[in-house]
């Protein structure tokens, strides 16, 4: 069984720990990155406009940056996890290529990634639903810190019957 790790900035280590706690001992365990295209892309047109200027182009130091800083996270991850794993970074629409990334595992686990402060759907972001929504295997939905209580449900919509 393969099983991928969706590690996003901030909720990782609760995607580390759901890994450790649920995945079987013999699983392929996969720790994905995956940055989005935008911030470098948009520092590459903003210096693409000053034409004449001198100097390097930003966008290039922030792709470098990424990259470091992704590695760095997998790193951390992996250490967090002790056991053997596989590391992949992607680039990209970030949900598409999560749901990509997870064709033919066993399970993808992520966090979520919305308002954490109470319960419902809320709580995923526009990414964390669309890997719900679209993942090709079953999915471990984590929260990053513990559950807000269940009289954070909010109350059912006025047209609502019991």
């Amino acid at each position: 069984m393969r099983v991928i790790a969706w590690l996003v900035e901030g909720t990782w280590p609760a995607c580390v720990d759901a890994v450790r706690a649920h995945a079987p001992g013999d699983a392929e365990v996969v720790l994905l990155h995956v940055s989005g295209p935008e911030v470098p892309a948009v520092a590459h047109g903003a210096f693409a406009g000053l034409l004449g200027r001198r100097g390097q182009d930003p966008g290039d130091r922030l792709e470098a940056l990424g990259g470091t800083s992704a590695t760095a996270l997998l790193d951390a991850a992996a250490e967090r996890l002790g056991r053997p794993c596989v590391r992949e970074e992607r680039s990209g629409r970030v949900e598409r290529e999560v749901v990509a990334a997870a064709e033919g595992a066993g399970l993808l686990v992520l966090a979520r990634d919305g308002d954490r402060s109470r319960l419902g759907p809320k709580s995923l972001g526009p990414a964390v639903r669309f890997a719900v929504d679209h993942a090709p295997c079953p999915v471990l939905l984590v929260w990053p810190e513990p559950a807000p209580r269940l009289d954070t449900i909010p109350p059912p919509p006025p047209h609502h019957h019991p």
